[in-house]
């Protein structure tokens, strides 16, 4: 069996769009069956794992990932690491990670990654199921360690890579209307689109395809979907790189 290494760790801002608000995924800390140690619980923390010597850091997220996803090969980005060493300076949080990894850690290391997920596509393992919670990114509570500021960072991250990459298309649906798009860049840059602008912007976008289906069972009038292809987008980045 594998050691776990004491000294490093991996840590996982799993973000989600349920078309109103962007969200990340945390849970629940595990509960310790020691009463003699005064350990708050339901304490919110970020999905995480001590890394293994004989495992790749990638190899250690994606093990997270799909532990409390159960999702393979989805959006994966390293964005930070946090090696502050006041970072495990809260004593009861320290005494909660010794005894559940039975390991004499004093410091910690970790390497942040994001992900980007479809959240009614997410299926946590049964073992997380009932510690698992989907939190705005707005209402966070105070959370263990330095999560909050890894949470804070991973955003920042998002927006900037927001405006050069195509990742959002990772947290709609396969076919989506230019009003979920809108959407998702406004409740992630935090900012109001005109949406006559927006729209002749992304109507030049080779790489947007208009479907010839429309939304269904909607009170309004029904949208035309539109779905992201990606080989057109590739050969448009070669030409004049990605806008939107």
């Amino acid at each position: 069996m594998n050691r776990l290494n004491p000294h490093i760790s991996v840590d996982c801002v799993i973000f989600g769009f349920d078309e109103k608000q962007l969200k990340v995924l945390l849970i629940e800390r595990e509960r310790l069956q020691d009463e003699n140690l005064d350990i708050p619980m339901e304490v919110l923390k970020l999905p995480g794992s001590l890394i293994s010597d004989a495992e790749d850091l990638d190899a250690s997220a994606h093990r997270v990932l799909l532990e409390l996803t159960g999702l393979d090969k989805i959006f994966l980005h390293q964005f930070s690491v946090f090696g502050d060493p006041s970072r495990l300076a809260n004593t009861k949080h320290l005494a909660w990670l010794k005894a559940t990894s039975g390991l004499p850690i004093e410091r910690v290391v970790t390497v942040a990654y994001y992900s980007l997920v479809k959240i009614k596509e997410s299926n946590p393992s049964e073992t997380l199921l009932s510690r698992a919670k989907w939190i705005s990114v707005n209402e966070l509570p105070q959370l263990v360690f330095d999560h909050n500021i890894i949470i804070n960072k991973a955003l920042k991250t998002l927006r900037k890579e927001l405006r050069t990459e195509p990742i959002g298309f990772e947290l709609l649906p396969k076919k989506f209307t230019l009003r979920q798009l809108q959407n998702l860049y406004e409740v992630i840059m935090g900012i109001n689109l005109d949406n006559r602008n927006f729209r002749k912007r992304v109507g030049k976008l080779s790489y947007l395809a208009v479907l010839p289906e429309k939304q269904k069972g909607v009170s309004h009038k029904p949208a035309f979907l539109y779905k992201f292809d990606k080989k057109a987008f590739e050969k448009e980045r070669k030409d004049v790189g990605f806008v939107i």
